[in-house]
């Protein structure tokens, strides 16, 4: 059976005065979330706490899950169990979010970004809706496994935009796909093949955004303990201005 090491880490930059980012680490359950709030101070606070309490507690909820347990919303067939089980999540997260913005006028355009890994059974699970990203480091090369649901990676990927002029364009921010109320949310959910000696690294844009690749990876790479390496990769966003919210979680597979 798989097993997992784990370290968070969640900063508010140098830049912003509150922190609307929000992470779960349950080791239990082998949930991890990374999920970054917008809205603006209080309102991307909550949406981003709304969701992640949402997704873990459903998550806990279904640990004896069968596929009755995705109800009301379809089980896909083309999906594992723990497919189907964070897809629900996400879309029960979202309607908590409706919900929310119902019942308070200042919450009104709230919405959220979230990058999961559910290590269950099997095969790791990676869900996702927005720009947080999930990245795999295997062997001294960094892989990004999630896509972001970016107006920008759009361009990119229609031959618009480069990947250089991408990093720097104005509305790289700009996510397309959010849990953000209203209609149930496409989530992308895929299978992640790992090995022992792997590790995995979940983060908002507050780093991705400002740290390149190739130096996430060096830091990585350093095969440092977990928690220095979320701290050196905090260090990193920093150094380079920190303008956002930084969170990061760091897992190792110890046996696959």
């Amino acid at each position: 059976m798989m097993t997992l090491s784990a370290a968070v880490l969640s900063h508010p930059g140098l830049r912003r005065e509150a922190n609307e980012d929000s992470v779960c680490a349950r080791k239990d359950l082998g949930l991890y979330i990374v999920a970054d709030g917008m809205g603006g101070h209080a309102a991307g606070e909550v949406a981003s706490k709304l969701a992640t309490q949402v997704i873990e507690t459903f998550i806990n909820d279904t640990r004896e899950a069968d596929v009755n347990t995705t109800w009301p919303f379809p089980y896909d067939v083309n999906l594992s169990l723990d497919g189907n089980r964070l897809t629900a999540a996400f879309r029960l997260a979202n309607r908590r979010i409706t919900a929310a913005m119902e019942a308070d006028e200042a919450l009104r355009g709230m919405a959220t970004t979230a990058a999961v890994i559910l290590a269950n059974k099997g095969k790791p699970v990676v869900a996702h809706v927005g720009d947080s990203r999930v990245y795999l480091f295997r062997e001294g090369t960094l892989t990004q496994v999630t896509q972001d649901h970016s107006w920008v990676t759009e361009q990119v990927r229609a031959g618009v935009l480069s990947e250089a002029d991408a990093r720097h364009h104005p509305w790289r921010h700009v996510v397309t796909r959010a849990l953000s109320g209203g209609d149930d949310p496409e989530v992308d959910v895929r299978e992640l093949d790992v090995k022992a000696g792997d590790r995995i690294l979940l983060c908002s844009d507050g780093l991705s955004g400002v740290v390149p690749p190739d130096r996430v990876a060096g830091i990585i790479g350093r095969q440092a303990p977990l928690d220095q390496t979320c701290q050196d990769l905090v260090d990193a966003a920093n150094e380079a201005g920190g303008p956002d919210n930084i969170t990061v979680a760091m897992l190792q597979v110890d046996v696959a």
